[in-house]
Protein backbone atom coordinates (compact mmCIF):
# COMPACT_ATOMS: atom_id res chain seq x y z
CA UNK A 1 0.00 0.00 0.00
CA UNK A 2 1.11 3.27 -0.84
CA UNK A 3 2.76 5.11 1.98
CA UNK A 4 2.06 8.76 3.56
CA UNK A 5 5.33 10.35 4.07
CA UNK A 6 5.88 13.39 6.80
CA UNK A 7 9.18 15.69 6.59
CA UNK A 8 10.35 17.81 9.35
CA UNK A 9 13.20 17.67 12.43
CA UNK A 10 13.16 15.02 15.21
CA UNK A 11 13.91 16.93 18.47
CA UNK A 12 14.52 15.95 21.65
CA UNK A 13 12.02 18.01 24.26
CA UNK A 14 14.17 18.20 27.63
CA UNK A 15 10.83 19.01 30.18
CA UNK A 16 12.15 20.63 33.94
CA UNK A 17 9.80 20.81 36.74
CA UNK A 18 10.50 24.26 37.50
CA UNK A 19 10.80 25.99 41.63
CA UNK A 20 14.23 23.68 41.07
CA UNK A 21 12.75 20.63 41.31
CA UNK A 22 14.35 19.42 38.60
CA UNK A 23 18.07 20.62 39.55
CA UNK A 24 17.51 18.87 43.07
CA UNK A 25 16.30 15.44 41.93
CA UNK A 26 19.11 15.65 39.04
CA UNK A 27 16.65 14.80 36.50
CA UNK A 28 14.47 15.94 33.34
CA UNK A 29 12.29 13.82 31.28
CA UNK A 30 13.40 13.84 27.70
CA UNK A 31 10.32 13.12 25.21
CA UNK A 32 11.32 12.59 21.16
CA UNK A 33 9.20 14.39 19.14
CA UNK A 34 8.67 17.40 16.75
CA UNK A 35 5.51 17.77 14.99
CA UNK A 36 5.42 15.85 11.89
CA UNK A 37 6.90 12.86 14.05
CA UNK A 38 4.07 13.34 15.78
CA UNK A 39 1.63 12.92 12.77
CA UNK A 40 3.60 10.09 11.68
CA UNK A 41 3.74 8.67 14.88
CA UNK A 42 -0.50 8.61 15.57
CA UNK A 43 -0.98 7.68 11.89
CA UNK A 44 1.13 4.67 12.17
CA UNK A 45 -0.84 3.93 15.73
CA UNK A 46 -4.07 4.16 13.29
CA UNK A 47 -3.12 1.65 10.82
CA UNK A 48 -1.87 3.88 8.34
CA UNK A 49 1.28 2.94 6.18
CA UNK A 50 3.92 5.57 7.34
CA UNK A 51 7.11 7.32 5.95
CA UNK A 52 9.62 9.78 7.56
CA UNK A 53 12.32 11.99 6.35
CA UNK A 54 14.30 13.79 8.53
CA UNK A 55 18.41 14.26 8.40
CA UNK A 56 20.15 12.89 12.21
CA UNK A 57 23.57 12.68 12.99
CA UNK A 58 24.17 8.92 13.41
CA UNK A 59 24.77 7.49 17.43
CA UNK A 60 23.80 5.60 20.05
CA UNK A 61 20.91 7.95 20.85
CA UNK A 62 19.48 8.15 16.95
CA UNK A 63 19.65 4.58 16.04
CA UNK A 64 17.84 4.25 19.70
CA UNK A 65 15.21 6.40 17.69
CA UNK A 66 15.03 4.74 14.55
CA UNK A 67 14.61 1.37 16.54
CA UNK A 68 11.64 3.13 18.04
CA UNK A 69 10.28 4.32 14.97
CA UNK A 70 10.51 1.55 13.44
CA UNK A 71 8.88 -1.00 16.49
CA UNK A 72 5.77 1.77 15.94
CA UNK A 73 5.85 0.71 12.24
CA UNK A 74 7.39 4.11 10.84
CA UNK A 75 9.66 3.56 7.62
CA UNK A 76 12.90 5.23 8.17
CA UNK A 77 14.32 4.08 4.93
CA UNK A 78 14.27 7.98 4.10
CA UNK A 79 16.65 9.21 6.57
CA UNK A 80 19.91 11.18 6.05
CA UNK A 81 22.62 9.95 8.80
CA UNK A 82 25.64 13.21 8.91
CA UNK A 83 26.46 15.48 10.93
CA UNK A 84 26.98 16.19 14.61
CA UNK A 85 23.83 17.38 16.62
CA UNK A 86 20.21 16.30 17.10
CA UNK A 87 18.06 19.57 18.16
CA UNK A 88 16.74 20.34 21.49
CA UNK A 89 14.27 22.07 23.30
CA UNK A 90 13.31 22.68 26.88
CA UNK A 91 9.49 23.42 27.65
CA UNK A 92 9.16 23.55 31.72
CA UNK A 93 5.84 20.62 32.66
CA UNK A 94 2.80 22.77 32.03
CA UNK A 95 3.71 25.17 29.94
CA UNK A 96 2.42 25.09 25.89
CA UNK A 97 4.75 25.78 23.19
CA UNK A 98 3.22 28.79 22.39
CA UNK A 99 4.07 30.34 25.84
CA UNK A 100 7.54 32.27 26.13
CA UNK A 101 8.40 29.66 28.79
CA UNK A 102 9.90 27.29 25.41
CA UNK A 103 13.81 27.47 24.71
CA UNK A 104 15.04 26.21 21.57
CA UNK A 105 18.51 24.83 21.29
CA UNK A 106 18.17 23.87 17.08
CA UNK A 107 20.37 26.32 15.63
CA UNK A 108 23.21 24.14 14.63
CA UNK A 109 21.25 20.42 13.97
CA UNK A 110 22.19 18.84 11.05
CA UNK A 111 18.50 19.20 10.26
CA UNK A 112 19.26 22.61 10.47
CA UNK A 113 21.58 22.55 8.14
CA UNK A 114 20.49 20.62 5.21
CA UNK A 115 20.34 22.29 1.83
CA UNK A 116 18.80 21.87 -1.52
CA UNK A 117 20.29 18.53 -3.12
CA UNK A 118 20.89 16.92 0.20
CA UNK A 119 17.67 14.98 0.26
CA UNK A 120 17.19 12.17 -2.76
CA UNK A 121 13.74 13.14 -3.43
CA UNK A 122 13.03 10.90 -5.98
CA UNK A 123 13.97 7.71 -3.52
CA UNK A 124 12.36 9.27 -0.32
CA UNK A 125 8.91 9.69 -1.97
CA UNK A 126 8.92 6.09 -3.38
CA UNK A 127 6.07 3.85 -3.12
CA UNK A 128 4.29 7.23 -1.25
CA UNK A 129 0.90 8.90 -2.35
CA UNK A 130 0.73 12.01 0.24
CA UNK A 131 3.70 14.03 1.56
CA UNK A 132 3.01 16.24 4.74
CA UNK A 133 4.72 19.03 6.14
CA UNK A 134 4.54 21.88 8.75
CA UNK A 135 5.43 25.39 8.88
CA UNK A 136 8.20 25.35 11.48
CA UNK A 137 10.37 23.64 8.95
CA UNK A 138 10.69 26.70 6.67
CA UNK A 139 10.56 28.70 10.12
CA UNK A 140 14.18 27.63 10.58
CA UNK A 141 16.44 29.41 8.04
CA UNK A 142 16.22 30.35 4.67
CA UNK A 143 17.84 26.77 3.16
CA UNK A 144 15.57 24.96 4.82
CA UNK A 145 12.93 26.85 3.23
CA UNK A 146 14.64 25.90 -0.51
CA UNK A 147 14.61 22.24 0.78
CA UNK A 148 10.71 22.44 1.62
CA UNK A 149 10.16 24.04 -2.16
CA UNK A 150 12.60 21.50 -4.06
CA UNK A 151 10.67 18.55 -1.63
CA UNK A 152 7.03 19.92 -2.52
CA UNK A 153 7.78 20.45 -6.55
CA UNK A 154 9.00 16.98 -6.53
CA UNK A 155 5.61 15.59 -4.53
CA UNK A 156 3.52 17.74 -6.99
CA UNK A 157 5.80 15.91 -9.91
CA UNK A 158 4.78 12.22 -8.67
CA UNK A 159 0.97 13.45 -8.54
CA UNK A 160 1.11 13.30 -4.70
CA UNK A 161 -1.57 14.75 -2.36
CA UNK A 162 0.24 17.42 -0.12
CA UNK A 163 -0.87 18.97 3.24
CA UNK A 164 0.37 21.49 5.43
CA UNK A 165 0.40 22.64 9.19
CA UNK A 166 0.06 26.23 9.40
CA UNK A 167 1.76 25.97 12.60
CA UNK A 168 2.93 29.41 13.59
CA UNK A 169 6.16 29.75 16.25
CA UNK A 170 7.23 33.28 16.77
CA UNK A 171 10.21 32.65 18.10
CA UNK A 172 11.52 30.16 15.18
CA UNK A 173 11.40 33.07 12.73
CA UNK A 174 14.52 34.80 12.86
CA UNK A 175 16.34 34.43 9.54
CA UNK A 176 15.09 38.38 7.82
CA UNK A 177 12.25 37.06 6.49
CA UNK A 178 8.52 37.40 7.22
CA UNK A 179 6.40 34.34 7.33
CA UNK A 180 3.85 35.73 4.47
CA UNK A 181 7.39 36.24 2.21
CA UNK A 182 7.92 32.27 2.59
CA UNK A 183 5.06 30.40 3.10
CA UNK A 184 3.25 31.50 0.01
CA UNK A 185 4.91 29.84 -2.18
CA UNK A 186 5.05 26.43 -0.42
CA UNK A 187 1.29 26.55 0.51
CA UNK A 188 0.85 26.94 -3.78
CA UNK A 189 1.35 23.47 -4.13
CA UNK A 190 -1.41 22.08 -1.13
CA UNK A 191 -4.16 20.05 -1.19
CA UNK A 192 -5.07 20.32 2.07
CA UNK A 193 -4.58 23.25 4.24
CA UNK A 194 -4.81 22.88 8.46
CA UNK A 195 -4.64 25.84 10.90
CA UNK A 196 -6.54 28.40 12.55
CA UNK A 197 -7.75 32.11 11.48
CA UNK A 198 -4.78 33.56 13.36
CA UNK A 199 -2.01 31.42 11.26
CA UNK A 200 -3.55 32.35 8.36
CA UNK A 201 -3.33 35.60 9.15
CA UNK A 202 0.35 35.56 10.19
CA UNK A 203 1.69 32.95 7.47
CA UNK A 204 -0.36 33.84 4.10
CA UNK A 205 -1.04 37.50 4.91
CA UNK A 206 -5.35 36.21 4.66
CA UNK A 207 -6.53 39.14 7.07
CA UNK A 208 -8.75 37.94 9.79
CA UNK A 209 -11.59 40.39 11.88
CA UNK A 210 -11.37 38.53 15.08
CA UNK A 211 -8.52 38.84 17.03
CA UNK A 212 -8.67 36.57 19.65
CA UNK A 213 -11.42 34.14 20.63
CA UNK A 214 -11.98 34.95 24.05
CA UNK A 215 -15.70 36.19 24.41
CA UNK A 216 -16.75 35.59 20.62
CA UNK A 217 -19.84 33.67 19.93
CA UNK A 218 -19.35 30.14 18.59
CA UNK A 219 -21.22 31.45 15.15
CA UNK A 220 -19.31 34.02 14.46
CA UNK A 221 -15.88 31.80 14.85
CA UNK A 222 -17.43 29.89 12.19
CA UNK A 223 -18.52 32.82 9.70
CA UNK A 224 -15.21 34.02 10.35
CA UNK A 225 -13.44 30.34 9.33
CA UNK A 226 -15.94 30.33 6.49
CA UNK A 227 -14.61 33.64 5.45
CA UNK A 228 -10.65 32.86 5.64
CA UNK A 229 -10.83 29.46 4.19
CA UNK A 230 -12.57 31.56 1.32
CA UNK A 231 -10.05 33.83 0.47
CA UNK A 232 -7.21 30.80 1.13
CA UNK A 233 -9.11 29.16 -1.73
CA UNK A 234 -9.31 31.80 -4.25
CA UNK A 235 -5.27 32.34 -3.50
CA UNK A 236 -4.45 28.70 -3.35
CA UNK A 237 -7.13 26.60 -5.86
CA UNK A 238 -5.29 23.50 -5.07
CA UNK A 239 -6.69 23.21 -1.79
CA UNK A 240 -9.64 21.31 -2.15
CA UNK A 241 -10.01 21.09 2.02
CA UNK A 242 -9.19 23.24 4.98
CA UNK A 243 -9.72 22.84 8.78
CA UNK A 244 -9.61 25.23 11.39
CA UNK A 245 -9.55 24.38 15.08
CA UNK A 246 -10.78 26.65 17.84
CA UNK A 247 -9.52 26.01 21.68
CA UNK A 248 -11.83 28.13 24.25
CA UNK A 249 -12.31 28.65 27.59
CA UNK A 250 -13.00 25.39 28.62
CA UNK A 251 -13.39 23.53 24.80
CA UNK A 252 -12.94 22.51 21.82
CA UNK A 253 -14.10 22.67 18.46
CA UNK A 254 -12.90 22.47 14.65
CA UNK A 255 -13.98 23.51 11.27
CA UNK A 256 -13.66 21.50 8.02
CA UNK A 257 -14.02 23.11 4.56
CA UNK A 258 -13.83 20.07 1.83
CA UNK A 259 -14.95 21.53 -1.27
CA UNK A 260 -18.57 23.48 -1.42
CA UNK A 261 -19.21 21.48 1.75
CA UNK A 262 -18.70 22.73 5.69
CA UNK A 263 -18.94 20.45 8.60
CA UNK A 264 -18.14 21.27 12.66
CA UNK A 265 -16.97 19.03 14.64
CA UNK A 266 -18.85 18.35 18.14
CA UNK A 267 -17.26 20.33 20.78
CA UNK A 268 -15.44 18.44 23.20
CA UNK A 269 -14.72 19.50 26.89
CA UNK A 270 -11.34 20.62 27.90
CA UNK A 271 -11.21 19.61 31.53
CA UNK A 272 -8.63 17.71 33.55
CA UNK A 273 -5.66 18.70 30.66
CA UNK A 274 -2.32 16.95 31.04
CA UNK A 275 -0.52 18.51 28.23
CA UNK A 276 -1.74 20.46 25.41
CA UNK A 277 1.69 19.44 23.51
CA UNK A 278 0.99 17.52 20.10
CA UNK A 279 -2.49 18.22 20.52
CA UNK A 280 -2.53 20.50 17.16
CA UNK A 281 -0.63 17.53 15.97
CA UNK A 282 -3.09 15.13 16.42
CA UNK A 283 -5.75 17.11 14.97
CA UNK A 284 -3.64 16.89 12.07
CA UNK A 285 -3.50 13.50 11.51
CA UNK A 286 -7.16 13.05 12.32
CA UNK A 287 -7.55 15.10 9.61
CA UNK A 288 -4.85 12.80 7.39
CA UNK A 289 -6.60 10.22 8.86
CA UNK A 290 -10.34 10.84 7.50
CA UNK A 291 -9.30 12.17 4.24
CA UNK A 292 -6.55 9.12 3.45
CA UNK A 293 -9.74 7.15 4.19
CA UNK A 294 -11.89 8.91 2.40
CA UNK A 295 -14.50 9.58 4.85
CA UNK A 296 -17.38 11.93 5.02
CA UNK A 297 -16.60 15.79 6.34
CA UNK A 298 -18.75 15.64 9.57
CA UNK A 299 -17.01 11.89 9.83
CA UNK A 300 -13.41 13.34 9.57
CA UNK A 301 -13.61 16.87 11.78
CA UNK A 302 -15.42 15.30 14.12
CA UNK A 303 -12.36 12.04 14.63
CA UNK A 304 -9.99 15.09 14.13
CA UNK A 305 -11.21 17.02 17.25
CA UNK A 306 -11.48 14.01 19.41
CA UNK A 307 -8.24 13.11 19.20
CA UNK A 308 -6.79 16.42 19.72
CA UNK A 309 -9.22 16.81 22.92
CA UNK A 310 -8.12 13.21 23.81
CA UNK A 311 -4.30 14.19 23.44
CA UNK A 312 -4.61 16.97 25.82
CA UNK A 313 -5.30 14.58 28.55
CA UNK A 314 -2.16 12.16 27.73
CA UNK A 315 1.28 12.88 28.67
CA UNK A 316 4.23 13.26 26.07
CA UNK A 317 3.95 14.58 22.80
CA UNK A 318 2.44 11.97 20.55
CA UNK A 319 -0.71 10.39 21.06
CA UNK A 320 -1.36 6.74 22.19
CA UNK A 321 -5.09 6.48 21.86
CA UNK A 322 -6.42 3.98 19.12
CA UNK A 323 -8.77 4.70 17.00
CA UNK A 324 -12.02 2.48 18.68
CA UNK A 325 -10.94 4.77 22.16
CA UNK A 326 -11.52 8.27 19.86
CA UNK A 327 -14.27 7.11 18.00
CA UNK A 328 -15.98 6.30 21.92
CA UNK A 329 -15.16 9.61 22.96
CA UNK A 330 -17.51 10.67 20.94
Amino acid sequence: MAKIICFGEILLRLSPELNRKWIHDASMPVFIGGAELNVATALAKWGQPVKYCTALPKNFLTLEICQELQQKNIDTSAFVFAGNRIGLYYLPQGKDLKDAGVIYDRADSFFASLKPGMINWDAALKDCEWFHFSAITPALNEHLAAVCKEGLEAASAKGLTISVDLNYRSKLWQYGKQPADVMPELVQHCDVIMGNIWAAESLLAIPSSIKDSRGIAKDELIKTAGESMKQIHLTYPMAQSMAFTFRLHNSYFAVLQQGKEMAVSKEFSLSNIVSKIGSGDCFMAGLIYGLHNKQQPKDIVDFAAAAAAGKMKEAGDATNQTVEQIKSSY
